[in-house]
């Protein structure tokens, strides 16, 4: 009985979680204010990471929080205090031309993603880190972090400071 019990708790809370995600990230993308924006992005990157506690990887879930929920919606938030989105959007685009293009990758990303769910995995060679390994060994992640994807590690900062820098020359008045 408490086995049965356990088990409709991790799938009320499943759901729970999955609706809630799924209401913030709507929120994320229809907020007219980029703080609020943001604050709904932590809140959907918080309920994604209890979805990785229930999938018994609590690795990733302390990296989701750590470095997503933390580290790059700070970025964000830092970014969108230093430009002046209000000025810069009315000046530089049409908001009509800007829902019409969003809407079109709007539906070009679901026709992606229906493809994807319907598509055939593609076969091939299983390598020395499976899924298995790397989800719940810590060592094994960081060993393949920074030995085999190091140079893709060193690409994605480099572009994170590249962003930084360019937020900042964005943000200076110009005279």
């Amino acid at each position: 009985m408490a086995e049965n019990f356990g088990i409709l708790f991790q799938w009320l809370l499943f759901m729970g979680m999955a609706f809630v995600s799924i209401v913030a990230s709507i929120l994320v993308i229809t907020r007219k204010n980029p703080i609020h924006s943001a604050l709904f992005m932590v809140l959907t990157l918080l309920c994604v990471a209890v979805l990785y506690i229930l999938l018994h990887n609590p690795f990733i879930a302390i990296i989701q929080v750590i470095v997503y929920a933390g580290a790059i919606v700070m970025l964000i938030v830092f970014v969108i205090m230093l430009l002046d989105l209000e000025t810069e959007l009315r000046s530089k685009l049409k908001i009509v031309y800007s829902k019409v293009i969003g809407g079109f990758l709007a539906v070009l990303f679901l026709i992606g993603l229906l493809y994807v769910a319907v598509a055939k995995s593609p076969t091939g060679q299983t390598g020395s880190y499976t899924p298995e390994k790397m989800g719940t060994n810590v060592k094994t992640v960081g060993e393949s972090l920074f030995t085999t994807y190091l140079f893709p590690f060193e690409i994605v900062s480099i572009l994170l400071v590249a962003a930084i820098i360019g937020a900042v020359i964005l943000s200076k008045k110009r005279t």
